[in-house]
């Protein structure tokens, strides 16, 4: 009975020595699959932020076009409210993928209440800034310009389509 039991003190012995495996060690999936979803989220977001990139770039070919169709028409047709409104979701959405909160309507941004050629060659350029700011993060950044780049392409948007 004495070996019985000095055999089962060795165990316990051996299981709280340095080195050994501790429950959760030993309940954790294989190393093979902790790499393969570590991987795994390393694509999901490396494919984010080529989304981002892509939203930002579809944004500002759109405000091109809108400035080019306003200086050929002299007016905002319903087909360029409808890509306002497009540009207004794609600024959002790059807006909440940087961490953004929206801003209060009375922020001073320094826009004011521009004419409507005034305010479409500011959302152009704006939604050129922000697609610029976007070039130069990575997907382990934040970038607070870039933020407030969205909230003026945001604001002017909407102006726009009130106008």
């Amino acid at each position: 009975m004495a070996a019985f039991s000095a055999s089962g003190l060795a165990q316990n012995a051996e299981d709280s020595r340095p080195g050994s495996k501790t429950d959760q060690e030993k309940d954790a999936p294989p190393k093979s699959i902790q790499e393969t979803l570590e991987k795994m989220r390393i694509e999901k977001d490396k494919k984010d932020h080529e989304e981002m990139l892509d939203r930002g770039d579809e944004a500002a070919k759109i405000t091109d076009q809108l400035e080019k169709s306003f200086e050929q028409n002299g007016k905002l047709s319903n087909d360029a409210i409808a890509r306002l409104t497009k540009v207004e979701k794609l600024a959002k959405k790059i807006r909440e993928e940087l961490g953004g909160k929206e801003d209060a309507d009375d922020d001073d941004d320094g826009i004011g209440t521009p004419s409507l050629a005034d305010a479409l060659k500011i959302l152009r350029k704006s939604t050129f800034t922000l697609y610029d700011e976007l070039k130069k993060t990575s997907r382990f950044t934040v970038s607070a310009a870039a933020i407030q780049s969205t909230n003026t392409v945001l604001k002017l948007a909407r102006l726009l389509k009130i106008h």
